[in-house]
This record gives C-alpha cells, structure tokens and sequence, in this order.
C-alpha cells in the first residue's frame, strides 16, 4: 500500500482473485459504478446494474464470473464481489487511531484493571473491579459499571451504557447510545399495582459482535441474557430479558424480541420485525421484515406475515381457520371434482 492508494497486484495478493487489466493501476478509495473514478473501486453483483457497469469510470470493478466481460477496464473476478468489495474497503478506509491513555476528564476507579494500549476518551466512567483488556478503545462520555468485562480490541463509541457485571467479548463493535445490561421488565401484578421483580441477571456478549446505535439489551430476570459470537444487530433493536441470540445471527433495525426468547444461529431478522416472548427459532431461520412471530419455529426457511389487527377473540378465531385454509382449499377442490355440476349451483 503506497502513501496515496495501492496497487492491484497488491490486492490479489491481500485477497486472491483474477485481475484482468493493469496490476500497476492504483486505487485510493471505493464507490458505486456511477460515481467511481480513476482512482477509486467498485463493485456489481451478478445480473444487477449491468448497465451501470459497461458506462462505470471506475479504476477497478470486482465482478462475478458471469460477468468478467461486462466490463472495458480494470476488473478482478471473485466468486462472491459483495465479499470481495468489502475487504477491499476494509482495507482501504481503517479506523482512525486513537490517543492511548486516560483521557484527564475521565473517571476510572482504582480497583479497575487497565490493559496495554488502552484509549479512554472524555468524561468515561469506569467502575469498580472493571477489567478492560489490551486494545480496547472507549470514546466520551461513556459509563461503564462495576464488575464490567471487556474483551481486547472492542471498539465503543460515545455515549453507551454498560451496567454492572455485564460481559462483552474481544473485537466487539458498540456503536453510539447502545445500553448493555439494563433492568428487564418484569412486573408481578398486585391488585390494582405492579411489584418490580429484581433483575439479578446478566449480559454477556460473545467475540466479534457489532451492536448498532441505540441498541439496547436487557439482563435476565434470573439467567443470564445472551448473545454469541459474530452477532450483528442493527440500530435500535431491543432484546428483552433472559434471551440468547445464536452465534452469526444478523437483526436489522427497529427490531423487539421479547423475553426469554432463543434465536438459532445464522438467523436473520428484517427490519421492524416482532418476535413474542417465550419463543424458540431454529438455526438458519429467515424472517421478512415487519413480520410478527407469535409461535415457535422448528424449521429452516423464510417466515412472512402481517395480519390486521381487530378483537382479540375474533383475531384468535380467525387466525386459527387461517391455518387450515390450505386443507380448506383442497377439500373444497375434491369435493368439486366430485360433485362437478355443483360449480354452476346459485
């Protein structure tokens, strides 16, 4: 990698591939087909904007096979170009190094363990018997509870809240806002009144997780709430108390998941979607966004549904003859091969 951009012979190597074109040429930067200049990479999925790619200005264009020939200039040919594309603008736009050290306005308590390379931003909070392992950077005005543990490498930006004795794994990614480890919401109903039921619980984060802005994520009741290695979750997603979310499971925003409710691995939950408590989705589980799920899901597949909302009683009859309306249909169909002179009946 130059001081200005890197050569293409220097991306096959970082990341494999077939380059057809200049291995001299150098790229500095990424953008879509239509913006991209001389200088810059980009990128075009199998069968989608083809236009935009045979009129692209760009330096270079990752592109599947099936389209090595879509393209004039520079292109390098890669089995999956989304994939491709990303590492290449991993690559190319790094995180900014912070300032190491305890930033003067920071408070951190004396009982705190303070790893190697360590960057505390501005008015941050690190409480009692915290441990923030080698590498970990917190930008301002974070607050940071006792008994915390934060694995190397995470990365959290300003303004999140990590309440007492939660756990969040190495390489992590805490964007703006998010809340980590407060009070699930249990109530037990006495009389006219709710009694707060203690949330004694925990969170605990695996490795390798991104959570989005305004996140937020519940400890449990009693067990723990968690979420496993290689999660990724969206802004402003909620996941109620006592859940566990499974390992490489990406939620998308605006996302509820309600309380004690088990999500497989490799999920993926659209926007705006609603999971009810109490539930168990299987692994590799897709659901539509603005879908609500009200059962459990044994099974792998794509899940959609919306359905108006009325009466509870009557949404509850209705719902159940949805159920059968294939079966319904069928015994209607054989019943008109049977009686076929039924069909013109008024």
């Amino acid at each position: 990698m130059t001081q200005s951009g890197i050569r293409l012979a220097r991306l096959i190597e970082h990341f494999g591939g077939e380059l057809i074109g200049n291995p001299e040429h150098v790229i500095a930067g990424v953008a879509t087909l239509r913006s991209a200049s001389a200088n810059e990479a980009s990128f075009c999925h199998r069968g989608k904007y083809l236009e935009d790619l045979r009129q692209s200005r760009a330096g270079v264009v990752i592109v599947a096979p099936a389209d090595r020939d879509g393209y004039a200039g520079n292109r390098i040919v890669a089995d999956n170009p989304y994939l491709y594309f990303a590492r290449v603008s991993t690559l190319l736009n790094p995180d900014p190094s912070p300032a190491i050290g305890v930033d003067p306005s920071a408070r951190v308590h004396p009982s705190a363990r303070i790893g190697v390379g360590v960057a505390i931003g501005p008015f941050c909070s690190i409480g009692a018997a915290c441990h923030i392992d080698d590498g970990v950077v917190m930008r301002g005005h974070c607050a940071v509870g006792d008994e915390v543990t934060i694995g190397a490498g995470t990365r959290i930006d300003t303004h999140v809240s990590i309440y007492a004795r939660s756990v969040v794994g190495a390489r992590c990614v805490i964007l703006s806002g998010a809340v980590i480890g407060a009070d699930g919401f249990g109530f037990a109903p006495d009389g006219p009144r709710w009694v707060k039921i203690p949330q004694i619980g925990r969170v605990v984060v695996g490795n390798d997780v991104e959570i989005g802005a305004n996140t937020t994520i519940d400890r449990g009741a009693l067990d723990d709430t968690v979420i496993e290695e290689g999660v990724k979750l969206d802004n402003q997603v909620q996941i109620g108390h006592n859940c566990r979310i499974g390992a490489h499971t990406a939620i998308a925003g605006c996302v509820g998941i309600a309380g004690s409710t088990r999500l497989g691995q490799r999920c993926m939950i659209g926007g705006a979607a609603m999971i009810a408590g109490h539930l168990e989705l299987a692994d590799g589980v897709i659901v539509s966004g603005g879908t609500l799920i009200s059962k459990s899901i044994r099974e792998a597949g794509v899940y959609t549904g919306v359905y108006p909302f009325e009466p509870n009683k009557k949404w509850t009859r209705n719902a159940a003859a949805l159920r059968h309306l294939e079966d319904m249909k069928d015994r209607l169909r054989a019943l008109e091969r049977r009686f076929p002179d039924s069909k013109d009946c008024p």
